[in-house]
């Protein structure tokens, strides 16, 4: 639309282009925009868990995720990780500079009458959000992931992981002929049956439920995530863990990992053999992210317990 203004006395045509919020259309995020997202996704530079495939697909209802590729930039819309009831937006990753593209979101809240919030914002955003003009930071304190040294996990050596390499040489020595292989489609039916049979829910009924029927469908088909994984098994036992990870980059991110808690050692045996298996078979992982505790004491510990090299802070950010 072309409209005059007075400049100086003289008629000047200014071009009145629409708002580029109306570019913006979002769709209901499924595991067919596997293929679109993952480019997007791998080229981001942080180590934070929901830049992942895993971290984005696994986590579609509870998120309530829809998204939308707009020159060649990735918008996702959901809402708040700690605030299921308020509407939020991940952080654009793609092309677009984040000065374009957040002020593509402002224009789109201007237009749908909602407010701008950013969630799971990592920290290395938070400066350049409030450059542009961002006026509340929220801390997420149960959001936030915890960063591993790789071959620290993968070889459990030094005082600190003592206790686990006990915990991992008890399992050894009590369970001879013990197997670790990785995760194949003949093993996987039986994998099913023993999450299925052994599973224990987090203390938050709405996350177990959500996290419960997510691992169901990833085992469905563990490939079309990229997800690669491991299952350990004694003679006596069967099954007694299993894990599935991504690797993006120089970073493993261990979205499932699951055991029978009956047996000693399990847990902490499953761990550092895939640590194991991942740094040999990929050089060129340096980090492991465990991803988050969500406010649980039992994961809390757990994940402390390994002596994480760095938390990786999460935030809300609002305009």
């Amino acid at each position: 639309m072309i409209t005059p203004r007075q400049s100086g006395g003289y008629a000047v045509a200014t071009i009145r282009r629409p708002a580029k919020g109306k570019a913006l259309q979002f769709l209901p995020l499924t595991t067919d925009g596997i293929p679109s997202l993952r480019p997007l996704l791998k080229d981001t530079l942080c180590r934070t868990c929901d830049f992942t495939i895993g971290g984005t697909f696994m986590w579609i209802d509870y998120f309530d995720y829809s998204y939308c590729i707009y020159d060649d930039t990735l918008f996702i819309k959901g809402v708040t990780e700690d605030d299921v009831s308020r509407p939020a937006f991940s952080v654009p990753v793609g092309k677009m500079r984040l000065e374009d593209s957040v002020a593509i979101l402002k224009d789109y809240c201007r237009l749908n009458d909602c407010e701008l919030i950013f969630s799971a914002v990592p920290e290395p955003y938070i400066a350049p959000l409030r450059a542009l003009g961002a006026k509340k930071v929220e801390a997420l304190e149960d959001w936030s992931d915890y960063l591993y040294d790789a071959r620290a996990l993968a070889t459990l050596s030094g005082k600190k992981l003592s206790k686990k390499r006990n915990h991992v040489n008890r399992f050894m020595a009590d369970n001879p002929g013990y197997s670790f292989e990785a995760l194949t489609a003949e093993s996987l039916p039986a994998v099913r049956q023993f999450f299925h049979a052994t599973h224990l829910p987090l203390s938050k009924p709405a996350l177990a439920d959500v996290e419960r029927e997510q691992v169901s469908c990833v085992l469905d088909n563990p490939w079309l995530y990229g997800f690669e994984g491991a299952v350990l098994s004694t003679p006596d036992h069967g099954i007694v863990a299993f894990t599935l990870g991504e690797i993006k980059g120089d970073t493993l991110y261990v979205h499932i990992e699951k055991m029978n808690h009956e047996i000693a050692g399990a847990g902490e045996t499953v761990n550092k053999l895939f640590a194991e298996l991942i740094t040999e078979s990929h050089p060129e992982v340096i980090y492991i992210n465990r991803e988050e505790d969500v406010g649980d004491p039992g994961l809390r510990h757990a994940k402390e317990s390994y002596h994480p090299i760095e938390m990786l802070h999460k935030f809300n950010v609002s305009f």
